[in-house]
């Protein structure tokens, strides 16, 4: 009986694939979209011109179709121009991700960042739709991840390999957003499992525990993306404000609602800020 490959194994199998697909060896830095970002992917593809291969993620090992409305099962590979006549930059751009809740398994969870460390990304930035716990922010305001609360009780990591996380979000990378932005503000996420939303009780909890933004994604990755060795940044579209903080009831389809309304800052925020990383 032959084995199941491990998930590294399986990952570079990803992007061994991956790379005679694109026809590019190398990738420089990784985007997940989270929910709500799409239309952000298309300022960066009119950043790199024609320079766009995109495949559907079934077509690598290891990775299933999108199951959740508002991702798009693809992956595109953009270059990008250089900053200052410097290289060109290899974006490699996930339209999707597999959720905790989908009950996949972790490993399936953090599949698309550990494809992107082995097809070279030394830097990601993942992104998400979120609620927001304090009321001046409204739907549609970014705000970066300055740390996080990973309440889902697993880890990607296999074994007993110790990983420190006491700088997980870059510091470097969120002072180089506030040069592009200087307006963006930052928090701690707190990841529940899902996909029901919070309660207001849980929201409270939150809160008392240190979080300003909740959402279903985004932890189980960054964890995965520091055992790889890169620098992670995580920024935050507060799509709602979350359970108990506004009497408003919360559905999926706002949430994407409040994603597309602010398509277009983040997508401009984004095609600055990636020739720089």
């Amino acid at each position: 009986m032959t084995e199941s490959p491990t998930p590294y194994v399986l990952a570079e199998e990803a992007a061994a694939r991956l790379a005679e697909l694109t026809g590019v060896a190398r990738h420089d830095v990784a985007l997940v979209l989270g929910s709500g970002w799409l239309p952000a992917a298309d300022a960066l593809d009119a950043s790199g011109g024609a320079n766009t291969t995109e495949i559907d993620v079934t077509e690598l090992p290891g990775f299933a179709a999108a199951a959740v409305a508002g991702h798009s099962g693809k992956i595109r590979s953009i270059r990008i121009p250089g900053t200052d006549g410097g290289e060109d930059r290899h974006l490699l751009l996930f339209l999707s991700r597999t959720h905790y809740y989908e009950g996949r398994g972790v490993a399936a969870v953090v599949h698309g960042v550990r494809t992107a460390a082995a097809a070279g990304c030394r830097a990601i930035v993942l992104t998400n739709g979120c609620g927001g716990l304090k009321e001046s922010w409204t739907p549609g305001t970014p705000v970066l991840i300055s740390d996080h609360i990973n309440l889902t009780g697993r880890s990607p990591i296999v074994g007993a390999n110790f990983v420190d996380l006491t700088d997980l979000y870059s510091a470097r990378l969120r002072a180089m957003c506030r040069e592009v932005e200087p307006s963006l503000d930052e928090g701690v996420y707190v990841q529940f499992p899902g996909p029901h939303y919070e309660t207001p009780a849980e929201v409270r909890m939150a809160g008392i525990l240190g979080g300003h933004l909740v959402g279903m994604s985004t932890t189980l990755e960054a964890i995965a993306a520091r055992e790889a060795g890169m620098e992670v940044l995580g920024i935050s579209l507060v799509t709602n404000l979350a359970a108990g903080i506004s009497d408003a009831p919360l559905n999926h389809a706002e949430v994407l609602e409040a994603g597309r309304a602010a398509a277009t800052r983040m997508g401009d925020l984004l095609t600055r800020l990636v020739p720089r990383i």
